[in-house]
């Protein structure tokens, strides 16, 4: 009869020895990226060779579906049923990844080659999320072993390989599959712990709202000596159209974006003493940037934030004594559930009409992602955190929502079940950049904790069903 401590033990041991190098070197070095489209093969590679034989031999029952949305990667679905009686865990995980950018890469590193050096493992996909999944599926691995093909639990798993577009057809397929995929709860991996060394438990995620701001004036450019201080220049009037948007310091100036009634009570007081870090080669923490009189914590997993992912006028790369026709910002709002993104447009057109911006237009505005969140005291939020705490022997940092987008709320939506985010990557991590990488102590510490936790659910004493 195997024992917690050697189910955790073993999957210890399978890390240190390399095995998990070695599976992570076989997972990245497929360039799945679904970012570009004649990357596609690769993405059918990654599930079919990769992640289907590996969960078969786990003994689960696995199917490859074309994604519902033409043009969008396929989804893999995989259950491992011992008795129907039994808690059931659903697994999540994205096999793709952004674009490789190899280019940007330093010397030494390439996107699709596992690299290990300084305690890090560079490649992409490493952090996002080919190594946060694949962590949880070895240590469940370890834990069958040890129990001899036995979990004394139920799980399934769903592996998309649209997340970095979107997650587009996800919600489609979860709806069209909900009783196969029915569960007590999700328990799965995606984005950074607060801090590197903070073993952490999300419990949603922010949501994402995107827009274009611009303001076209003329056909074309027109002489910027015969008209230059005359005729209007877009990039002044989006200029100031950002500025009446969100002040000098990062305060949002369109109230009716933000929560009506603050911080929530619950979020402010799990938040409490919640440390922000990025560790090395992270952005900086600006004190005085942001909503005045929040934490850190509070401003990234309680607040909504503005950002101007891109902006434009004429050509920077080119400039001609002109001035432009046009001006255009790409802008994003990230948001938690305490807001309704359906307020997002008539607030900001009433913001700008009320400055006397009407010439500034409103374009493409859409949601890519809904907000999501489990309340952070619900039972089996606090199941996980004693099974990690009893696991690691450590403080384990409990958060309303990540500061990113995860689709969370398809799996609340369509299944009812709550959410339990254990994040092994950290913020300086490089996803979506290059030189992206995963630090091997947070992994150690990931592999021997859902070994942990996969033992715990087979022992009995988890939340009641229902």
């Amino acid at each position: 009869m195997g024992t917690r401590g050697g189910a955790i033990g073993r999957a210890l041991s399978f890390f240190d020895q390399g095995g998990f190098e070695q599976l992570l070197s076989t997972l990245v070095a497929i360039p799945s990226t679904s970012q570009e489209a004649e990357s596609a093969p690769a993405l059918d590679a990654y599930l079919a060779e990769t992640m289907e034989p590996w969960l078969k031999r786990l003994g689960f029952a696995v199917s490859i579906h074309p994604n519902p949305l033409d043009g969008f990667g396929p989804i893999l679905m995989g259950s491992r049923i011992e008795d129907a009686s039994l808690p059931t865990i659903l697994l999540y995980g994205h096999g793709d990844t952004v674009r490789g950018l190899k280019e940007q890469w330093r010397d030494g590193l390439d996107p699709w080659t596992v690299t290990k050096e300084d305690g890090r493992w560079y490649g992409r996909g490493t952090a996002d999320n080919k190594g946060q999944h694949a962590l949880n599926i070895a240590a469940l691995e370890a834990v069958l072993e040890e129990r001899g093909g036995r979990l004394g639990a139920n799980i399934k798993l769903v592996i998309e390989t649209a997340e970095e577009r979107g997650s587009k057809g996800l919600r489609e397929f979860v709806a069209a599959h909900a009783q196969a995929l029915s569960a007590d709860a999700l328990i799965a991996s995606d984005g950074p712990r607060v801090e590197p060394g903070v073993p952490t438990i999300a419990t949603g995620t922010r949501g994402t709202f995107h827009f274009d701001l611009a303001v076209r004036l003329r056909a074309g450019g027109v002489h910027s000596g015969h008209w230059g201080g005359l005729t209007m220049d877009p990039a002044i009037i989006l200029a100031h159209a950002l500025s009446t948007i969100m002040d000098r310091e990062g305060k949002i100036l369109v109230r009716d974006w933000l929560p009506r009634n603050g911080v929530p009570a619950a979020v402010k007081g799990v938040l409490d003493g919640c440390p922000v870090g990025g560790g090395d080669g992270a952005a900086t923490i600006d004190a005085g940037w942001g909503e005045p009189n929040l934490t850190p914590a509070e401003k990234i997993y309680g607040w909504n934030s503005f950002i101007v992912l891109a902006m434009t006028s004429g050509r920077p790369d080119n400039p001609v004594n002109a001035v432009a026709p046009d001006a255009r910002a790409h802008c994003q709002i990230r948001y938690t559930v305490d807001s309704d993104p359906k307020d997002f447009l008539p607030a900001l057109r009433a913001h700008l009409d009320a400055h006397g911006l009407s010439q500034v237009l409103i374009e493409n505005p859409g949601l890519r992602m809904p907000a999501s969140r489990t309340a952070p005291d619900h039972p089996w939020v606090r199941w996980a955190h004693e099974s990690l705490t009893r696991t690691l022997d450590k403080p384990v940092q409990i958060i309303p929502n990540s500061s990113g987008g995860l689709p969370g709320d398809v799996f609340v939506d369509h299944l009812g079940v709550p959410l339990v985010w254990v994040p092994h990557s950290y913020n300086g991590c490089k996803q979506h950049g290059p030189d992206e990488h995963l630090l091997i102590a947070a992994a150690r510490e990931g592999i021997a904790g859902f070994a942990g936790m996969w033992w715990d659910l087979g022992e009995g004493g988890t939340p009641p069903r229902g």
